[in-house]
């Protein structure tokens, strides 16, 4: 049985991601800084803005599951703002959470997993990267990122028998909808855009996440898929 470890598991994705790292099978530790009662999870409550807080969130999850064989960095925090009203504090706070978080995470999960002798990282990325989003800059720049990361950790860490992978969600149904103005013309604007004329599930998305993280997957590392009804085909 392998630990896995999920951040920004209280949203729509990360608890989809969760249940069904749960269902394959693996003990699962999902970190929030809304931490929930996820049956069947470790519910740690984390700020990731807090490298001190990751480290121990790691401990923790090592010394009551085991050592970390699964990662999944998921968190995302979306500030919509004109780019050049962006203060600099909100900057940091989206490049904390979305970009270094990731970072330090991977660096925990990849020591663990050595002892392990392999392990596999999933890191979220966003539809959003490649052809950018107004008022939502600094969430593109670090889903960006994360795509970019992927490619040197898989390069990096391939001896090591890790895996790294990329996951880039389209539109899904959730609450980061909350910042579009009128609910009814985002969703049209979405399904004109999709070759897939219905919105994506949660557990759609969550099914690749485990394909990735699973065994089938053990000779795939390096990559992003795409997961968008067909709106970027890559």
């Amino acid at each position: 049985m392998t630990t896995a470890l999920v951040t920004g598991a209280a949203g729509a994705l990360g608890r989809a991601i969760v249940r069904r790292l749960a269902a394959d099978g693996h003990q699962v530790a999902a970190l929030d800084l809304d931490a929930g009662s996820l049956e069947g999870a470790l519910n740690l409550k984390t700020d990731l803005r807090d490298p001190a807080a990751i480290e121990a969130a790691f401990a923790e999850t090592a010394a009551r599951l085991g050592p970390v064989g699964i990662l999944v960095n998921n968190a995302a925090v979306y500030p919509a703002r004109p780019f050049l009203e962006v203060p600099l504090a909100e900057y940091d706070h989206v490049h904390a959470v979305n970009q270094r978080a990731y970072w330090l995470a991977a660096q925990h999960a990849a020591g663990q997993m050595s002892e392990l002798g392999g392990g596999a990282i999933v890191n979220i990325a966003s539809i959003t990267m490649h052809g950018g989003w107004s008022d939502l800059a600094a969430y593109v720049a670090t889903k960006g990122a994360a795509a970019a990361l992927t490619r040197a950790l898989a390069r990096e860490l391939g001896p090591k028998e890790i895996r790294v992978n990329c996951v880039s969600p389209g539109a899904f149904p959730t609450a980061a909808e909350e910042i579009h103005a009128d609910p009814e013309a985002y969703e049209r604007f979405v399904l004109e855009r999709q070759s897939l004329q219905r919105r994506g599930k949660p557990e759609e998305l969550a099914a690749v996440v485990s394909f990735l993280a699973g065994r089938d997957a053990s000779f795939v590392t390096g990559q992003t898929i795409e997961v968008n009804g067909g709106w970027v085909m890559a």
